[in-house]
């Protein structure tokens, strides 16, 4: 009786051991687990777009975003894998940092300046600007900057924030554009931004009532009319086969795809003698604004096609430093 209950010390050692070898092959898998967990996570936010209109929505927006901008707005994304594939659109917000614009789009920092005003990084080098207002950290604004202040080395940039229109109500400049996304072709012009919604609607489709290439078009009856005198225009342009298929797809629409026309205050064939089956969207909005301009802004084309000289109101052009290379294109 007594020899049994006798152990060798090394028994009482092996014990010891396998507790603990338990204890850590236990803490183990639960790191294991967690960090699985964890990588789950992290694979779900970046797991590429399943709905190709958020796709779409996503490169639109990145193409817009000036370059020293999109690090603050556009973390690593699937979908923006290949995106320095893309053709870079190089607009006038897109602002190199020598550029002695009066406008630029910035980011708001979690800094305040000497005066109180937050603290906004707009891609000039070494120098936040000081606006004349707090905002929240992290959204994006359009600031208006006094020219002057890039003479004046040493001395720190002030500006105000203004609307992100002001640029071209004040001299015709181009800002960019913004990216809307709607369930259906219906929600398209309910739930268009503006309160009088668009008082300018033109479909364009191979099979349009008129086309681009008349030389009455935009000239004469209710389509002049309509072209000089809206405050909202909207051009839509349809997939494949065309607007036509949206209209039928739309369950919420009570007019059938052969109707679609009835939807718009002009049915237009912006491309009469393509001489191809299909344009590619990308194609046909490069198509469609360029060929409709003319119509919509008779006042900022003549006839030859030129433009008209500015009056000497407007102020002088925006100085570029055109010697560089784009940040885009590097």
């Amino acid at each position: 009786r007594l020899a049994k209950n006798i152990r060798p010390h090394y028994m009482f050692n092996r014990r010891r051991n396998d507790n603990h070898d338990n204890n850590s092959n236990k803490d183990d898998a639960d790191k294991d687990k967690q960090d699985d967990s964890e990588k789950k996570k992290e694979e779900n936010k970046m797991r590429p777009s399943t709905d190709p209109h958020a796709f779409m929505a996503r490169l639109l927006q990145y193409c817009e975003c000036p370059q020293y901008l999109r690090r603050n707005f556009f973390p690593m994304h699937p979908d923006l894998q290949f995106a320095g594939l893309l053709a870079p659109l190089d607009a006038p917000h897109h602002v190199r940092a020598l550029d002695r614009s009066e406008f630029r789009e910035g980011v708001v920092l979690d800094k305040v300046g000497k005066e109180g005003g937050s603290l906004v990084y707009c891609g000039i080098r070494s120098q936040d600007v000081e606006i004349d207002r707090v905002l929240s950290a992290g959204i994006r604004c359009t600031v208006q900057i006094d020219p002057r202040a890039y003479t004046m080395p040493g001395k720190s940039f002030k500006g105000k924030v203004v609307s992100p229109s002001a640029p071209r109500e004040k001299d015709g400049t181009y800002w960019g554009y913004t990216t809307r996304m709607a369930s259906s072709i219906k929600a398209i012009f309910d739930e268009a931004p503006y309160s009088g919604g668009y008082d300018l609607k033109i479909g364009t489709s191979e099979r349009g009532d008129t086309s681009v290439d008349d030389p009455s078009f935009g000239a004469s009856g209710n389509d002049a009319d309509a072209m000089s005198s809206f405050q909202h225009a909207i051009i839509v342009l349809g997939g494949v086969a065309g607007i036509e298929e949206c209209v039928d797809a739309d369950e919420t629409m009570e007019i059938s795809g052969n109707e679609s026309k009835s939807l718009f205050d002009m049915w237009v064939n912006v491309c009469q003698f393509q001489g191809s089956r299909t344009i590619r969207t990308e194609e046909a909005v490069l198509i469609c604004l360029s060929r409709l301009r003319p119509a919509l802004f008779p006042d900022q084309v003549s006839n030859n096609g030129k433009k008209k000289k500015k009056s000497s109101t407007v102020l002088s052009q925006v100085e570029f430093s055109d010697g560089s290379m784009s940040d885009e294109s590097e």
